[in-house]
């Protein structure tokens, strides 16, 4: 499949395009494909539903601390009609599993679930900071 077909593909499941599919498309088609075949077990029912493994995504990225990851898996989470009160749970497992800094790394994806996509911050509640 041309990599056109498959970022579109991958845009009708996940409901927008990762920037890093487009430019994997045009500098590398041959590994594209490999991350196709990849993409298609997790977007796709299986034994598991889609939406338990993209929560299940958003589990690992988080321990792996890769927020730009984070904000994509939420995205895909919410656009497979994971509720708000599984990506909670979701977020329950990531603090026990990997702490706080894995929690953190779920900030700027956490905005979406609230409507706030965009906003960042340090983290802090205002006033409330140590001194």
């Amino acid at each position: 499949m041309e990599p056109k077909k498959v970022i579109e593909s991958i845009d009708d499941k996940m409901g927008f395009t990762p920037e890093i599919m487009n430019m994997m498309g045009e500098m590398n088609p041959e590994l594209f494909e490999h991350y196709k075949k990849c993409d298609d077990g997790i977007q796709e029912d299986g034994a598991l539903p889609a939406k338990v493994k993209v929560l299940m995504s958003l589990a690992v990225m988080a321990a792996q601390r890769c927020e730009p990851c984070c904000v994509s898996q939420m995205r895909s989470a919410l656009n497979h009609g994971a509720t708000k009160e599984e990506i909670m749970e979701t977020m329950n497992v990531i603090f026990i599993t990997s702490g706080a800094p894995g929690v953190a790394a779920c900030r700027q994806a956490l905005n979406l679930l609230q409507g706030k996509e965009g906003q960042s911050g340090h983290g802090c509640a205002p006033g409330r900071r140590s001194r």
